[in-house]
């Protein structure tokens, strides 16, 4: 296998690994925890080096995933005094444990390969040159089988899992009522986040890896309402980035994490801004109609409520159902041309007349808010 492919390669398993725990992330309103969980798993990382003095050790994952399980619960604990929001006591948490490892590494670990800019920012141009050797053959880059494993991992553990995570994702209570416990679901996915975090930031570095978990599930939210739906195209969405931001990076000599974190957003702000679900543009002609629709039917109701009264000349007239309203001229008129264009109403004489389509109309929507 060629550098090329390699990077795109790993790009691609770690995307995925970190969509998929990414997607309960966000459907629990937790996204900035990511954040906190992948800097401060720093200071695992520095104190199992400290006690091993070994960068390989696999002391070291655990002490991150473990660093990130006590992030989680330092900033609940907070959360829980009513004193703080969560997102203050994330404020507050992420920076104290982060820092107090840049200072340990500073102080302590100069001369060690434990480099801050590599962990927030990563290098994918370099990972090809970390080379797995069995029985003496080069078999690839080590990446490549340390992010595989990982996505391995979270796929079976979120398969296994599957229908716990969804219930108590969306409703903590049902979840304890069906003998799930709620707080070992939560820590067991915070820790999956921490190990996806912890194993993925060697290759792509912090920064692209919230990319990565928070980017793409955002991205799924805004087109599906299938958890299932949403965890495939969570998928599809951060493969997407990773390689088209690699070719971007290549096109442009830029880096190749902030190519692929960009173009995460990139993917967001499209979706964002042109699906016909949730997207901006969606939303504004939905509401465009429904202002349209309640200006029809107000006016429908007005007209058949007065039109066989003593008062119709005067509430129904073109000339005076603007005051009555209490409309703008010009928003009269729109709404006069949608009704007769649709034949709910007539013109007689500068009166509005509702037609029997129209008066349907209004006994429906009578029946929706009122019943039989």
């Amino acid at each position: 296998m060629n550098a090329d492919f390699e990077i795109q390669l790993i790009a691609v398993l770690v995307s995925v690994a970190c969509a998929l725990p990414g997607v309960f992330l966000v459907l629990r309103k937790m996204s900035m925890m990511s954040d906190s969980i992948t800097h401060t798993i720093l200071l695992g990382i520095v104190l199992a080096f400290f006690m091993t003095h070994d960068l390989n050790s696999p002391y070291l994952i655990i002490g991150a995933a473990l660093m990130g399980v006590i992030t989680v619960w330092l900033t609940e604990t907070l959360t829980k005094t009513r004193l703080l929001s969560e997102d203050s006591a994330i404020g507050v948490v992420f920076p104290l444990l982060f820092s107090i490892a840049i200072i340990l590494i500073t102080r302590y670990a100069g001369s060690v390969h434990l480099d801050t800019d590599s962990v927030l920012l990563g290098e994918l141009a370099f990972a090809p040159f970390d080379r797995m050797i069995l029985f003496g053959r080069d078999i690839g880059a080590k990446a490549i089988y340390t992010s595989g494993i990982l996505l391995v991992l979270n796929i079976t553990l979120i398969s296994i899992f599957f229908k716990e995570l969804k219930i108590a994702s969306f409703d903590p209570l049902l979840a304890a009522v069906l003998g799930f416990s709620p707080v070992i679901l939560h820590y067991g996915l915070m820790t999956l986040v921490s190990l996806t975090a912890v194993g993925a930031f060697e290759a792509v570095g912090s920064v692209l890896v919230v990319a990565f978990m928070i980017g793409p599930p955002v991205t799924a939210y805004l087109l599906t309402d299938s958890l299932k739906t949403m965890l495939f195209l969570s998928a599809i969405f951060g493969a997407l980035s990773g390689i088209l931001g690699y070719h971007i990076a290549y096109l442009l000599d830029v880096s190749i994490a902030g190519s692929m974190a960009v173009m995460t957003g990139i993917i967001f702000a499209m979706i964002f801004i042109f699906s016909s679900k949730r997207g901006l543009i969606g939303v504004l002609i939905r509401k465009n109609r429904n202002r349209k629709e309640y200006a029809q039917t107000t006016l429908l109701l007005h007209v058949c409520n007065h039109q066989n009264g003593p008062n119709a000349r005067e509430e129904n007239g073109i000339n005076s159902i603007a005051e009555h309203l209490h409309w703008e001229q010009n928003k009269l008129e729109k709404t006069i041309y949608y009704l007769l264009r649709s034949e709910n109403i007539r013109l007689e004489n500068g009166l509005i007349v509702a037609t029997p389509l129209g008066i349907k109309k209004v006994e429906n929507e009578k029946i929706k808010l009122f019943g039989n």
